[in-house]
């Protein structure tokens, strides 16, 4: 049944997003927040369970580089809330910060749980209703529930990557498929010997990072990053891994003549590596060096140089991050209000906005959510 208008704003997703997009405006607006689940569990598994807050760069240009869809978008955005201001925020609520070597952002305590425990205990004014929404009233403006429906003046969507984008569509919205990303991938080669094998500095799609094979494939932060900027390419694709990219193998032949060269070559990448690619090669892993010729040498590089792998799909099971969602260019990226439905606003990963590992999802939540408070305050208030 049509109940009479009680509160002012909605906030339909109890994220990341949507908790700070309610705290923000609890001092000026009735909000009510709708999740059926439990507020801001989704923020538990972030880091490892470790809470991976930001990510400690201050130029909003470089930090923006970070996202494979929305850099651009996110240029007015960063620039009135990024990092310092998100430091600054947690602060404010107890929640004291510190960076790692590899510019992560994780809270002293090492836990989501505290994080969650102390952002909760903010949002005193926020009225959190446990019910399903199944749609959304473009006029009057309007959340609909299992149990009813509810009037507001600004609505706001915070369904996050797996959300119900259903309601999303019905308001006229291009939904862009939402696809995984930040994934380890799934290979047709059998590399199951290699499980558990980790190489550092490996190059790849123009990036480097670590490389960690799986059961199944491969994984580690380089194949992340790679899922990521090629989330939205056809199955199957390759990828070509250089190894070691500075090594003069002739030189460590000439100056090793009596080494066998599976123990060469595991001086640059580890020894069950070594013998993969020997056997590939067809080479006999205790081979003296003084014996490899120019092709056998040529064969072996072509190996650490191009080790080419062909990906099937993802490997599923553990992503939380999607390619995907609301289109960009139906919402105003200096107020997130949508062009199609007047009085509705997004933030968060709702929208086609994704980034790498290292807090940069998170930070999309944070200043996405604070360009909407700020918007609904400036026009209202």
């Amino acid at each position: 049944m049509e109940q009479e208008l009680i509160y002012n704003i909605a906030v339909i997703g109890g994220g990341p997003a949507g908790c700070f997009c309610a705290y923000l405006l609890q001092n000026d607006f009735n909000v009510s927040l709708f999740e059926a689940d439990e507020p801001l569990k989704t923020l538990l598994p972030t880091g490892g369970g470790r809470c991976n807050l930001a990510h400690y760069e201050f130029d909003f240009r470089e930090l923006a580089k970070n996202y494979p869809r929305g850099e651009k978008f996110l240029y007015s955005v960063f620039s009135r809330f990024a990092t310092a201001e998100t430091l600054e925020f947690f602060r404010n609520i107890g929640v004291e910060t510190f960076v790692q070597d590899d510019l992560r952002v994780f809270p002293i305590s090492e836990s989501s749980a505290d994080v969650r425990e102390k952002f909760l205990k903010n949002l005193k004014k926020v009225k959190i209703i446990k019910e399903k929404v199944t749609g959304i009233n473009k006029a009057p403006l309007g959340v609909v529930t299992n149990r009813g429906i509810y009037n507001y003046d600004r609505i706001i969507i915070a369904i996050g990557g797996h959300g119900n984008f259903i309601i999303v569509k019905n308001l006229g919205h291009n939904i862009i498929e939402p696809r995984p990303a930040l994934t380890a991938l799934k290979t047709v080669e059998n590399l199951s010997s290699l499980a558990g094998v980790s190489i550092k500095n490996v190059h790849a799609c123009g990036i480097t990072d670590d490389i960690l094979f799986t059961h199944k494939g491969i994984s580690g932060p380089l194949v992340y990053k790679i899922s990521s900027v090629k989330a939205r390419d056809q199955f199957p694709y390759k990828i070509s891994f250089d190894m070691t990219v500075d090594i003069d193998l002739q030189s460590m032949l000439n100056s090793n003549p009596h080494k066998s060269i599976k123990n060469l070559i595991a001086e640059f990448v580890p020894k069950s590596f070594s013998e993969f690619i020997l056997q590939k090669c067809g080479i006999d892993y205790e081979r003296k060096c003084y014996t490899i010729d120019g092709k056998t040498r040529d064969k072996i590089l072509e190996k650490l140089h191009n080790f080419t792998v062909t990906v099937s799909s993802p490997s599923g099971g553990g992503e939380v991050v999607t390619c995907g969602g609301v289109d960009l260019d139906e919402i105003n990226p200096k107020t997130m209000e949508s062009k199609v439905a007047p009085g509705v606003y997004f933030c968060g990963e709702v929208m086609n906005i994704d980034g790498f590992c290292g807090g940069f999802n998170l930070q999309n939540c944070w200043s996405t959510a604070y360009c909407v408070a700020s918007a609904i305050k400036n026009s209202v208030v």
